[in-house]
């Protein structure tokens, strides 16, 4: 049930990768969007705009927690390329243990902190009880993110792409049956479609394990696997934390976006909810690319096939050209129809405010498949520290939105916010791919000619 990427046609092997990591992503953007859905018309404008609110805060720490996971599977797929499959065993081990000291002690930070770091985005004060309350349930849940993502980052490591799929599908279909259950018959508003996701997140990262230690003989652990090796959780903590810090960095700049919009007051607030929520839907294939380049670069960077890093990361390119063309037609002639899905046909004024930031954002997509598709190629490469650097462009971007055109502009500065964000993280971005390359180059001459005992 393992791929082996180092072998065969990588435009092939890249698509037949990345299409399950985009249903999985589409479903997962469904459930966002359905639950958003379920909000807006249930629950109104308000508690639309209050989880909207949160979006950047929920990125900032809900991203460092996925962008931890990821960065744990790259030494993974670079020790299962290489065919070294004790030691990776041993990475898996030290990261689970890792994970689940680590995750109950950030929920409580985060939980401790949510309320302050609302107030300091100045959200609206009509708003941030219901905000408060979303978020906080959603950090107490951080244990449940840590588990199913570093499952499920694991399993993409050795090549099975399909089998995240099926538990992400489970927990989309499972997350809107509880929406409905919890904020329509029991009326727990707002908590209620907290509950739904930290619930179903947890159904499903459990079954995940079970169903992995039923069918993937490779990654069952022996005792000795568990014990914690300095050397690895270095190399773990290595790339995990760095590709964490992007995430979080990259947030950051959102939630200086965000608060620039939140002095816009709250129908741009609910606006930018609804765009994001269409934007994002339209961006999966993007990720979807961006995380098949990592297990991509893993995998063929452990084996010393460092050709097929370049030849993938080209088709990645090619493909996420053409799709960005179509997405951009997409949006410009139907993106006010997206409106309506969380919002009454009466909100004209929001509607607008929503087309526009859809074209503004969808004009730029080529730009963002490169993000995509080179930070995550580094970040396989074994770069990771160095792909932190694209989130400093992205933070810069947002915060020149936020602090000097939102005053000036209005909602349109906020529209333009993300394309310049994606345009400076790709000036850095592309010379130092080439140069991480080439730096690689250096490293498999050397471990040829004797010189290095090891690729690491």
């Amino acid at each position: 049930m393992t791929k082996d990427l180092t072998t065969g046609k990588p435009f092939g092997l890249i698509f037949g990768f990345s299409v399950p990591l985009l249903f999985g992503y589409l479903f997962q953007q469904f459930y966002n969007i359905v639950d958003t859905v379920i909000v807006g018309q249930f629950l109104g404008k308000e508690a639309l705009a209050a989880v909207g609110s949160t979006g950047s805060v929920n990125f900032l720490i809900i991203g460092f927690c996925i962008g931890v996971c990821s960065g744990f599977s790259v030494p993974v797929a670079n020790k299962f390329g290489a065919k070294d499959l004790d030691t990776m065993r041993r990475l898996i081990g030290n990261a689970a243990v890792f994970s689940a000291v680590f995750s109950v002690f950030f929920a409580i930070l985060t939980y401790l902190f949510c309320r302050p770091l609302l107030r300091l985005m100045n959200t609206p004060q009509n708003i941030i009880e219901y905000a408060s309350l979303y978020i906080g349930i959603i950090f107490l849940g951080i244990p449940v993110v840590f588990l199913y993502n570093l499952l499920a980052g694991i399993l993409r490591a050795v090549g099975d792409s399909r089998t995240p799929l099926i538990f992400l599908i489970i927990s989309s279909l499972l997350n809107i049956a509880l929406d409905l259950l919890f904020i329509v018959v029991f009326k727990l508003g707002v908590r209620g479609a907290a509950f739904a996701t930290v619930i179903a997140q947890g159904i499903s990262g459990i079954a995940c394990l079970f169903y992995i230690l039923a069918k993937f003989p490779v990654l069952r652990l022996k005792r000795g696997d568990w014990a914690i090796n300095p050397e690895l959780l270095k190399k773990l903590v290595g790339t995990g934390f760095p590709m964490g810090i992007q995430y979080s960095i990259t947030a950051i700049g959102s939630v200086i976006l965000a608060a620039g919009i939140n002095s816009l007051g709250s129908d741009a607030v609910a606006a930018q909810t609804a765009a994001i929520k269409v934007s994002i839907f339209f961006c999966c294939p993007f990720d979807a690319l961006g995380t098949c380049m990592a297990t991509w670069a893993g995998q063929n960077a452990g084996a010393g096939k460092l050709p097929r890093i370049k030849q993938g990361v080209w088709q990645s390119s090619i493909i996420g050209s053409v799709y960005s063309v179509l997405a951009f037609g997409c949006m410009f002639f139907f993106g006010k129809n997206f409106g309506l899905l969380f919002l009454s046909a009466e909100e004209t004024v929001i509607l607008k405010m929503v087309h526009n930031f859809l074209i503004a954002n969808s004009i730029m997509y080529i730009p963002l498949a490169l993000v995509n598709i080179l930070r995550f190629a580094i970040q396989g490469m074994g770069y990771s520290k160095l792909a932190v650097f694209a989130g400093l462009f992205e933070l810069i971007g947002r915060a020149v939105a936020a602090l000097a055109l939102i005053p000036v502009f209005g909602f349109n500065g906020a529209c333009v916010a993300s394309p310049i964000a994606w345009i400076l993280a790709d000036a850095f971005l592309i010379p130092a791919f080439f140069s991480c390359y080439k730096r690689l180059e250096i490293k498999e001459l050397n471990y040829r000619a004797g010189w290095d005992e090891t690729r690491d």
